[in-house]
């Protein structure tokens, strides 16, 4: 669902917004100073020799701080202060970046100039190190997590995207004849690289800055309110945590499963890039377009894929993405033309793009706080090494042996181990998302090609009710409308042939009718403590579970319920801000498990709602609450339902009640199947209600809920 408006959403948050500009001043940074710090290197020297020798102990010294630090990188970004932790990072690649060509320019060109470039260079990649887990371990407490897979398409677009093209545009202008020229008239000290240098340490500088003194949200919050201060624990016990959490985790696992394959599919194709464009015909012009390629794929698979895949579940999107990734080797493995290989190329882009996006998306959405930079440090480290052992592995490999010429019918290939190797790295890619998917399926069972074909089309498959019925459930703030629309879909469904019970919480029982009073009347004398709130709701919905829903599901009837868990979630969770595991596990146990089929959020701005609600009145204790309240509330109703895609269906209930009712009406239509004789004439989502369902502020009689 994330589009231009969502991307748009997300930077209206200002905290977010300044991030974004420090990502972006940062990624450009890193690329020109790739370019710039390996082209200052090489220069250093006259034989052609020891320049590509130079040029490639740049790019092998920025690996080494992965293999060394890595694993404690993770452990500093969830022990101290991120905001600080991350601007004094930043001024340090600033100071390193600086003293390059100072250097240089000091000690004169040689060997000593080199020698620091690279020693400069495994100093800033380790500070780098510490910077990367500390911003992807925070962006997530920066907005809400319904809005973190569009600023993950931002900052992946930003950083991948934008940043390089940036930075080849700058090297690129310091690099002309005619800028070359106009700075060597200055001095050694003005030569383009040196000048890109300087261009690139200033970035950091401009970062750190912003970091420290514009986004005081990044820092690491110590203590939930009303917590007692956490147990001072050594550096070596939070690693062995975060190694443990992973390892007991099995949606971690299968990313990081997916993760390591995927890398060690890139790894492949660029160290048999060269020979594999060799045997397309190709030389260093066919290199390059392909190298081209995988970039534009992976823009289209973080810009494009989630709009393409629509509302299918993000655990399932991963482990498809990487499927993808894999087809995408086999054809370059088979390709006997370059165009052949393009295509497969660019596949092999955006499936490496959803997956990453997908990935991330994830992590931050469902790893605690607390373990969060370590598993991004982990995943960070254990991919730049599968990504370097396997290029070194395919480089040396790949260019064994000579070609041998292969005819199938009217096409003749050229097989060699470069090819071999794409086909091998096809069959692994293909069984690592295979076995990640399976790890982290959250809907075993649904068909997965008619799930994703649903998704595309908006309507995504959901699992069966148990019981032989289906449960669906209206969920929003005050005002949206919740009541209207049961109402209406009741209605549609009945005249369908459909038996349905219409319920809600609270007090859809005589138990649940004195638990209403006590909660929501504000002249009852009752002002229970958040605590108290979430036990007598969780008590009205045991009750209510045991009494009409689950006996109505097993005689095979459809259940609407006006409200259901997900509100304890958003009202008592994050409203009340009592611990969202322990509301969720308490109304897990009240319900004994039971989900709905379907859940129908009816988002709408808590301002407009609040009108709609109290028309005047005071309206109830909760619609009483400050607007701060109802604005967290609608927020996280966002997260749910971005956590769960298949079994949400979002609407803007600002709409009319008829476009929301045939919305509605399309997709429960796939939820609850048809009965005997059902036919297409019975689809008007607007039909005559009954006489005593008109009224919007429809009364649920206890015991009298069917309709």
């Amino acid at each position: 669902m994330s589009g231009v408006s969502d991307l748009k959403a997300v930077l209206r948050i200002r905290p977010f917004r300044r991030l974004w500009l420090v990502l972006g001043l940062s990624a450009t940074g890193d690329w020109l100073g790739l370019l710039a710090m390996s082209l200052f290197a090489a220069s250093q020297f006259d034989n052609t020799t020891a320049q590509g020798a130079a040029f490639s102990l740049v790019i092998v010294v920025r690996l080494i701080p992965s293999l060394l630090l890595g694993p404690l990188a993770g452990v500093f970004a969830d022990r101290w202060d991120r905001r600080i932790t991350m601007a004094v990072c930043d001024t340090l690649r600033f100071a390193l970046f600086a003293s390059v060509p100072l250097v240089a320019m000091w000690t004169g060109v040689g060997v000593k100039a080199a020698g620091w470039t690279a020693i400069a260079t495994f100093l800033i990649e380790a500070v780098g190190m510490m910077w990367m887990p500390a911003k992807e371990a925070a962006v997530p407490n920066l907005l809400p997590r319904s809005r973190l897979e569009a600023a993950n398409q931002l900052t992946l677009v930003t950083t991948y995207g934008f940043a390089p093209v940036i930075a080849a545009g700058v090297m690129s202008v310091l690099e002309a004849n005619w800028m070359a020229g106009a700075l060597g008239e200055v001095g050694d000290w003005a030569a383009p690289a040196a000048i890109g240098l300087y261009l690139n340490a200033l970035t950091f500088l401009a970062a750190a800055a912003v970091v420290f003194f514009r986004i005081p949200e990044i820092s690491v919050r110590r203590n939930e309110p009303g917590q007692a201060p956490k147990e001072q624990r050594g550096m070596l016990r939070d690693f062995a945590d975060g190694w443990r959490h992973m390892g007991r985790n099995k949606m971690v696992r299968g990313l990081v499963l997916g993760i390591l394959g995927a890398f060690a599919g890139a790894g492949v194709i660029i160290g048999t890039g060269q020979f594999f464009a060799r045997s397309l015909g190709g030389g260093e012009a066919a290199f390059t377009v392909l190298f081209a390629t995988v970039f534009v794929g992976l823009g289209l698979g973080i810009v494009a894929g989630p709009a393409l895949v629509g509302q299918l579940s993000r655990r399932r999107w991963f482990g498809m993405s990487i499927v993808v990734g894999g087809f995408g080797l086999l054809v370059d493995g088979l390709a006997p033309h370059l165009w052949v290989a393009i295509v497969g190329t660019l596949i092999v882009g955006a499936g490496a793009g959803m997956a990453f996006l997908s990935g991330i998306t994830l992590l931050g959405r469902e790893v605690e706080d607390t373990v969060r930079g370590r598993m991004f440090a982990f995943i960070s480290t254990s991919a730049r090494v599968v990504l370097m052992v396997t290029i070194s592995a395919a480089s040396v490999i790949g260019g064994y042996g000579s070609a041998r010429q292969v005819d199938i019918g009217p096409l003749t290939f050229d097989f060699s181990f470069g090819r071999i190797l794409l086909l091998i790295a096809a069959v692994v890619g293909v069984l690592t998302g295979y076995i990640a998917f399976r790890q982290m399926d959250d809907k075993p069972g649904v068909p997965v090609i008619k799930d994703l074909w649903g998704s595309m089309r908006g309507r995504p498959l959901v699992h069966e009710s148990p019981a032989g019925g289906t449960f669906v459930v209206f969920e929003g703030g005050e005002g949206s409308g919740k009541s209207t629309q049961a109402v209406k879909l009741a209605a549609w469904l009945r005249q369908r042939g459909h038996e349905v019970v219409l319920t809600r919480e609270p007090g859809a029982t005589e138990l649940g009718v004195r638990i209403r009073t006590l909660l929501l009347d504000p002249e009852s004398g009752t002002s229970p403590s958040p605590r108290t709130e979430a036990l007598l709701y969780a008590a009205d919905r045991a009750q209510h579970v045991s009494k009409v829903v689950r006996p109505a599901l097993d005689r095979g009837a459809v259940v609407i319920s006006d409200r259901y868990v997900d509100s304890s979630l958003a009202y008592q969770g994050s409203g009340r801000e009592l611990p969202a595991d322990e509301v969720a596990w308490l109304s897990h146990w009240a319900t004994g498990g039971l989900k709905p089929d379907l859940v129908v959020l009816l988002d709408i701005d808590p301002r407009v709602g609040l009108v709609r609600a109290t028309k005047g009145s005071a309206g109830d204790r909760l619609e009483q609450e400050a607007l701060t309240f109802h604005e967290a509330v609608r927020e996280k109703f966002r997260d749910l339902a971005a956590d769960d895609s298949s079994r949400y269906l979002v609407v803007d209930a600002t709409q009319s009640p008829e476009d929301i009712a045939a919305k509605v009406s399309e997709r429960v239509a796939a939820v609850v199947p048809p009965v005997p004789g059902e036919t297409a004439d019975d689809d008007d989502p607007n039909p005559p209600m009954d006489a005593h369902a008109e009224d919007k502020t429809v009364k649920f009689a206890p015991g009298k809920a069917t309709l």
